[in-house]
């Protein structure tokens, strides 16, 4: 269904009322992003800005359940009346490890503590914009029903580990989402659109050797080295990939090298891969022969291996009918503008990316290192390298996201150069212009049931729902200590 091409009066006030109260709360909400910047806290183990996300919600008269889906730093907030639809509002909040780095500056600067030691974290994918953000679409539209009484409900989804972790596919798997009818969300970037592509599905695998230790030189002959087994496994993986399908990418990290001393034959050591492709199915495929090449691996070198599933994530499924309706919203309210000295920042900014590329890795530059334009919308305009976690919601659930500016034109995701702008008011601008659009979204949605219906409809036709089959097996748990487990 095509939104209508000249809004009414009643939707222009339905946006105005809206942006109005993002507005309105603005101080709040760029400071509690800044804060959970701040805590830059890794996969599960985002207590502190899991608290402080629930925490706002409920003062705005929200009803929060915690660790939902048995993930403790996962939660859903509520707020609804009546019969109308339920609009979910995903959000996330966790950082990435070795990527700790000042704001504000225009080098590579780690964030250190009082002894002079790396803080470690950073906020390298804006994830405390994007929770942050979808936080304040959720208060915005809550306001809006209780003062229209248009009946509908808004649940906000607070998701753990969405890097590394796939929280939620762990949410869909355990019914989480049951009883939504439609999901938004968003990621900060670089540009301004509505995102109509699929994206690669994934599995984590750890890879855990074990051999015997001997001393090196005295008696190596009765010792089998579990390092030896990584890279030889490592060896084998890198000869696979000549004969996989060009769509495939397979990368690993040796997170236990088995100790420090060369005169140590190493008993244990670890690797972890991350397998992608386009559908779970070629993941599938792809994962076999490595683990065949694991167990060569152990063969060659008398160890034995312990292959565990850690994690997985689905290919996203697109909703023409959400995203239509996504980018009239988005014209209605138009895009950020930022003042000159913005501009300025991240042109210092898009200088280091430049020096870096060695004239190969960014596009053309723009006139703008901030754009001020939104860009065209193109229905499945194709897909991206990477992975998300949101696709597992996409199967279940009709789900249309979009992107704002809040970086400096190609900055790269896990940079420092992403951490470093993380708090500029240009960081604050494209996430309440993101709030806007897609509490203006859910607000149209609402106004307009047969709408969800039609978006329903489509992801049927596409695959989904009755489809889906949930690419995490049910005995994998979330590597979380038991005792915290809802």
């Amino acid at each position: 269904m095509m939104a209508n091409a000249h809004p009414s009066q009643e939707e222009n006030s339905r946006v105005q009322q809206i942006a109005a109260s993002i507005d309105r709360l603005s101080p709040q909400l760029t400071a509690l992003s800044d804060h959970i910047w701040e805590l830059a806290e890794t996969k599960f183990e985002e207590f502190g800005s899991a608290r402080l996300l629930a925490g706002m919600l409920e003062e705005a008269g929200f009803d929060v359940s915690h660790g939902i889906g048995g993930l403790p730093t996962a939660f859903m907030a509520s707020f609804g009346q009546g019969d109308g639809p339920v609009i979910a509002l995903l959000g996330e909040y966790d950082a990435l490890p070795g990527l700790s780095q000042r704001d504000g500056v225009v080098q590579r600067e780690p964030l250190q503590d009082d002894s002079g030691n790396d803080n470690g974290n950073g906020h390298g994918c804006g994830h405390h914009l994007l929770g942050t953000g979808s936080l304040a679409a959720a208060i915005a539209l809550k306001e809006y029903l209780a003062e229209t009484g248009l009946p509908g409900t808004i649940r906000y989804y607070g998701c753990p580990a969405e890097e590394g972790g796939s929280g939620k596919t762990f949410l869909v798997r355990e019914g989480a989402f049951d009883g939504v009818d439609a999901a938004l969300t968003w990621h900060p970037g670089y540009g301004n659109a509505v995102v109509s592509m699929t994206s690669a599905a994934n599995y984590q695998v750890r890879y855990r050797f074990e051999g015997r230790s001997s001393h090196a030189a005295a008696s190596p002959h009765t010792g089998r080295s579990a390092l030896d087994a990584v890279e030889l496994m490592n060896v084998g993986a890198n000869y696979l990939r000549e004969h996989v399908p060009p769509s495939v990418r397979f990368h690993y990290a040796v997170t236990n090298t088995g100790g420090f001393s060369p005169n140590v034959v190493q008993a244990t050591a670890e690797v972890v891969y991350l397998i992608r492709a386009p559908e779970v199915r070629d993941v599938e495929a792809v994962y076999a022969r490595i683990n065949d090449i694991a167990q060569g691996a152990a063969l060659m070198t008398g160890t034995q291996v312990q292959i565990r599933f850690e994690k997985a994530c689905s290919n996203l499924i697109p909703n023409i009918t959400l995203e239509q309706i996504m980018q009239h919203c988005f014209e209605q309210l138009g895009v950020p503008t930022f003042t000159e000295r913005e501009q300025r920042y991240a042109a210092a900014i898009s200088a280091t990316l430049v020096e870096q590329s060695e004239g190969g890795n960014v596009n053309t530059p723009s006139p703008l290192p901030l754009p001020e334009t939104l860009d065209a919308y193109e229905p499945e305009a194709g897909s991206m390298l990477g992975s998300t976690d949101v696709a597992d919601v996409s199967w279940i659930i009709p789900t249309a996201q979009l992107e704002t500016v809040c970086f400096a034109r190609d900055t790269p995701f896990h940079s420092w150069q992403m951490v470093a702008q993380g708090r500029s008011s240009a960081a604050h601008k494209g996430m309440l212009h993101a709030a806007k659009v897609m509490a203006a979204t859910a607000a149209a949605l609402m106004a307009e049931p047969s709408a969800v219906l039609e978006a329903t409809q489509e992801l049927r036709r596409r695959g989904g729902i009755e489809g889906y089959a949930c690419p995490i097996p049910g005995d994998v748990l979330p590597p979380v200590h038991p005792s915290l487990r809802a």
